[in-house]
């Protein structure tokens, strides 16, 4: 029988609008209205307080640190599937709690 091999090189997924609206919200200092600035505090008390220790760590290391899944699933000894599949349940988490914000 045949071992699988681990892929040596894994696509991120997380180029669409979900990932660009985060990205935006992290990044921002200011907007007009303050909308932004408090979605941005929101949304670091959910990364603090509401996901796994795991899933914060990844989700602190892609959008705070700019490391692509592959790099962290080198850096935490996991494969790049269970970065990715971590970091989707973390998004979801964090949408469905920003929805009551926005």
């Amino acid at each position: 029988m045949k071992a699988l091999s681990k892929r040596n090189s894994y696509k991120d997924t997380f180029t669409g609008e979900a990932d660009k609206g985060i990205r935006r919200i992290l990044g921002c200092d200011k907007d007009e209205e303050g909308n932004t600035q408090r979605l941005r505090r929101v949304l670091l008390k959910v990364i603090n307080n509401e996901l796994t220790p795991r899933q914060k760590e990844i989700i602190m290391l892609y959008y705070f640190k700019n490391i692509d899944t592959s790099d962290i699933s080198e850096r935490l000894g996991v494969s790049p599937q269970a970065v990715s599949a971590a970091m989707s349940r973390a998004r979801m988490r964090m949408f469905r709690i920003l929805q009551y914000y926005i």
